[in-house]
């Protein structure tokens, strides 16, 4: 089986100690500069000793030999990586190569930033925000402790002026303001907003580190002689799990029985807590039956993806020795032998769940679609909202110089073989996001139609939110495109946990 107890320490060694490695195509420290040439007999190339030359290659082999879509990628010199002229550039054409089957809508070369929030700590504002039904632009979210909680920025907050320019999306020029301002890296951003009770505030915020509590909010409802617990669950961090453990031994303690997961702007991450909150929510009567296999690429199955030699770590060996390891060192095969094949183990007190509700959006994704799809094959589930993401595969990170690599190199399928949905999992009641009131609140739309087949079995028929804005006449679809163009969440389901070493 997977390592559990040092999955988080061995994921931050695995980071720390391969910081610094320029990976397949340089032999020597990254600080030095050596010719090298690409580790394949069958392609030539003219040595090199241009740093950003090296690491377009390295982006190219490590999608030769790890990606999930590695079959029929052409040979280094049909491809050639150098041609483009940043590290980008080859990873969309690698996006963009016929084997992909234009499924790949995940890649993405970071600097660290994604390590360091999976790990439970930002460096950005706090806050995020979409446009409203009625095509006002409203903050969906923010992170309790976060610079934008400190200012008094909250959910359903109007914000009308970003940076001094208005907020309308009438103008391209606007919504690149809104990226620029409200997402991008300026160190501070100015905002005018109409709170609830429809006071006007000109706030500015600061940049700054927090340490994030995903858990934004979470209660117990009764309806009729039943209890409905809710949580609203934003990222699955790394720290996430004992968080969860204290939110769901107060589900327990409420005698809850069935359970509504608020997962709207969950766009994943650590496959380990998405795992452990699986375990809280399955019943018992499952315990040791197959909760999901993961289905690495064949190359790495097959023992040869000899590259990631270049991704070294520290971890203790059968002797209790401390050694240096590579991810070649693992075990890829789709078997529990492996430790890729994982089993219910019922975790925390809250047992006999007979229904459990996920609120999702567009933007629910990977790490929490696995958690729907560890699911559905056990119990009573239910989707309400829109359809998600979709997102099966997942990834780890492969450190090319001073960025971080991530490429999809395996498939998650649930006890059923499920785990097709690249097109994302269809909801059973199809409703768009309400924005105008806080979580929580019985009136949310979302959480009110919960509510409601709960006590009745049935959801109610009201559809107007999903057609014209009783304002101006705009349709949702517009407001849904522009909308996208403002969704900067991280996407990933990220494999903090290892296969078993060989």
């Amino acid at each position: 089986m997977l390592k559990k107890v040092s999955a988080q320490n061995l994921f931050w060694c695995f980071l720390l100690v391969s910081v610094g490695l320029i990976t397949s195509c340089k032999k020597d420290s990254p600080g030095e500069d050596t010719q090298s040439t690409v580790p394949d007999k069958n392609n030539l190339q003219t040595p090199t000793t241009n740093r950003d030359f090296l690491t377009r290659d390295s982006i190219f082999l490590y999608a030769k030999q790890t990606y999930f879509w590695n079959v029929g990628m052409p040979a280094y010199d049909d491809f050639n990586p150098r041609k483009y002229s940043n590290n980008n550039q080859v990873l969309a054409a690698l996006k963009a190569l016929p084997s992909t089957g234009g499924k790949d809508k995940y890649s993405f070369i970071d600097d660290g930033s994604v390590a360091s929030q999976l790990g439970g700590v930002s460096g950005d504002y706090g806050f995020s925000a979409n446009y409203d039904n009625g095509d006002l632009l409203r903050v969906k979210y923010v992170y309790p402790g976060s610079p934008a909680a400190l200012a008094g920025l909250k959910r359903g907050n109007i914000i009308t002026m970003v940076n001094g320019r208005s907020t309308s999306r009438s103008s391209q020029a606007n919504i690149d303001n809104l990226n620029d301002g409200i997402f991008g890296n300026n160190p501070t951003i100015a905002l005018a907003i109409t709170k609830t009770d429809n006071t006007v505030q000109n706030l500015v915020v600061a940049r700054g580190s927090y340490n994030i509590n995903p858990i934004l909010f979470s209660n117990t409802y009764t309806v009729g002689a039943k209890k409905i617990g809710y949580i609203v669950f934003n990222s699955f961090t790394t720290n996430a799990v004992p968080l969860l453990d204290a939110a769901f031994s107060k589900f327990a303690t409420d005698g809850v029985t069935e359970l509504v997961v608020d997962l709207r702007y969950n766009g994943g991450g650590s496959v380990a807590t998405s795992e452990a909150f699986t375990n809280l929510i399955a019943p018992s009567s499952q315990n040791g039956k197959v909760m999901y296999t993961t289905y690495w690429t064949k190359t790495m199955q097959d023992k040869q993806a000899t590259i990631l030699q270049n991704q070294k770590f520290y971890d203790t060996n059968s002797s209790g020795v401390k050694t240096l390891f590579s991810m070649f060192d693992y075990d890829y095969k789709p078997t529990a032998a492996a430790g890729n094949q994982e089993f219910f183990k019922k975790r925390g007190s809250l047992n006999g769940l007979t229904r459990v509700y996920f609120l999702v959006t567009s933007g629910t994704a990977s790490a929490s679609e696995l958690l729907i799809n560890n699911l559905k094959p056990v119990m009573d589930v239910k989707l309400i909202g829109r359809k998600t993401y979709g997102k099966p595969v997942g990834f780890f990170s492969l450190r090319i110089d001073k960025n971080d690599l991530y490429i999809p190199q395996f498939q998650t399928k649930n006890s059923a073989d499920f785990g097709d949905y690249f097109d994302g999992m269809a909801v059973d009641k199809d409703l768009s996001d309400d924005l105008t009131t806080d979580f929580g609140d019985p009136a949310e739309s979302l959480l009110a139609q919960a509510l409601n087949y709960s006590a009745t079995g049935r959801f109610t028929s009201f559809t107007k939110e999903n057609a014209l804005s009783s304002t101006n006449g705009v349709s949702r679809v517009q407001i849904d495109q522009v909308n996208e163009k403002l969704d900067h969440e991280f996407k990933g389901m990220v494999e903090t946990r290892k296969p078993i070493l060989k």
